[in-house]
């Protein structure tokens, strides 16, 4: 049989395209290129290539489980629907906003258990997907496994941010992920970091143990843990801790609204008005009694008011005393006697700055110099080895930030595990869009007092 190549035709009779189809080509070409520009990587402008085929010339056939020309069932268009939406949804997830919620109290009265937070990224500019390669809309586990990593690592892409609207300031709120979830057991992986269990039990006994710690797993940055506290320092400042209250640059920290401390409560013997609590927010799995005395977090405000109630004699503030160390804090060693409540001070490293390294504060910076920063570091008696070669400076890749919640007394953050670099931060949440309490059934469950709740 003899094919007819003269009534074959490659090419496209433009004029006869509805002008529509011009109109659709020029709005998404036009978006398309912004977002290019923004990307500041000239090499997707191939994908106008696409687009111009998609809307005018139609030689592939971009939707191939779509028979062109002919009527598709609904099953098709449903597929057809799902697949634009997904598409659309991981773009908005990591380019615009991510939706997240508050699985803690760490934040607590800013920020309740159960709030569900609207996460703006272009704020401080979006990063590119470090794991571009993952399972659509989840995080670093796949949907029905345990352990099982939602991302391939074939394609590792280099930290970059793209352009933001503004700069992280003091006091911001921020989302990001967690520094010491690099490496995870995950069977505790919520409760505790690999690095504090191995603190606690020895690495050995974390490594051989599966059956108690779960397997260890490695995630890159982008596929870490989700935190959210507030930036208390920025690179380049000085932050300490003195009974309780925080200084920057030897500045006492401004007040935040509803920030919480342990307080002891001590009654006559009566308890506290069950409803008095619920009242003031205190969530029934953070009430402690014993013994006549009451175990709850407090805002100043709230510990005044428990103060004037008939029944109770006595409200004091927690405090772990100055040089008292503690080995849970960071960083882990003797040489610095420091707690939850008097810390510091320490430095927060900025970029481009150099800090003289010695035996002494090596710890607090050992990890950025070699987790964060990718060198390898050892200690041969008195000297210090970077990459092979005697150090007795470093000068920092990137800057970083303290965090810490407001929530003082019940917060993991940069006191329990350091430093957050600038390409762990992923957004600034704006409000809150859905709260519920777990304490209570639906629909009183729903907190509408705090739908759309601007967070400060």
């Amino acid at each position: 049989m003899k094919t007819d190549f003269k009534s074959i035709s490659l090419k496209t009779d433009f004029k006869s395209i509805p002008r529509k189809q011009y109109i659709k080509f020029g709005i998404i070409a036009f978006i398309y290129l912004l977002w290019v520009i923004w990307l500041s990587n000239y090499w997707w402008l191939l994908g106008l290539a696409i687009i111009f085929d998609m809307y005018l010339s139609k030689k592939v056939n971009w939707t191939f489980w779509k028979k062109p020309g002919q009527k598709n069932s609904s099953l098709v268009e449903w597929i057809d629907a799902l697949i634009f939406a997904l598409i659309a949804v991981t773009f908005i997830n990591l380019f615009l906003f991510q939706n997240f919620n508050i699985p803690t109290s760490s934040m607590e009265k800013s920020l309740l258990i159960g709030d569900y937070l609207f996460v703006d990224k272009i704020s401080y500019g979006p990063r590119i997907p470090t794991t571009p390669l993952s399972f659509p809309l989840v995080q670093h586990t796949l949907p029905l496994t345990k352990d099982r990593n939602s991302f391939l690592t074939w394609i590792q892409n280099p930290y970059r941010r793209m352009g933001g609207t503004t700069h992280i300031k003091r006091n911001d709120p921020i989302v990001f992920n967690y520094p010491e979830g690099d490496t995870v057991c995950t069977v505790i992986q919520s409760s505790e970091s690999y690095y504090s269990l191995c603190r606690r039990f020895s690495k050995q006994a974390v490594m051989n143990n599966p059956a108690d710690f779960g397997r260890i797993v490695v995630r890159p940055v982008d596929r870490r843990e989700n935190f959210i506290k507030r930036c208390i320092a920025l690179p380049g400042d000085s932050v300490e801790v003195r009974h309780n209250w925080v200084y920057v640059n030897g500045i006492a920290q401004d007040s935040i609204n509803e920030m919480q401390f342990t307080y002891s409560v001590v009654t006559d013997g009566t308890p506290i008005n069950q409803r008095k609590l619920e009242a003031l927010g205190i969530a029934i799995a953070d009430i402690q009694f014993s013994n006549r005395e009451y175990i709850l977090p407090l805002s100043s405000k709230k510990a005044d008011e428990i103060r004037h109630l008939s029944n109770v004699k006595f409200v004091e503030r927690k405090e772990c005393l100055a040089g008292l160390g503690d080995s849970t804090v960071f960083p882990f060693v003797t040489d610095y006697n420091w707690n939850r409540d008097n810390y510091g001070p320490i430095w927060i490293p900025r970029k481009g700055a150099t800090v003289q390294l010695t035996k002494r504060n090596l710890p607090l910076y050992e990890r950025i110099i070699h987790a964060y920063e990718g060198n390898e570091i050892q200690v041969s008696g008195d000297q210090i080895l970077i990459n092979g070669k005697t150090a007795t400076s470093y000068t920092f890749k990137m800057n970083y930030y303290w965090m810490m919640g407001d929530n003082r007394h019940n917060s993991a953050d940069s006191r329990y595990w350091g430093f957050v670099p600038e390409d762990h931060i992923v957004g600034k949440p704006k409000f809150v869009y859905l709260s519920f309490n777990k304490d209570k059934k639906f629909p009183s469950n729903i907190r509408w007092n705090r739908i759309f709740m601007k967070i400060r």
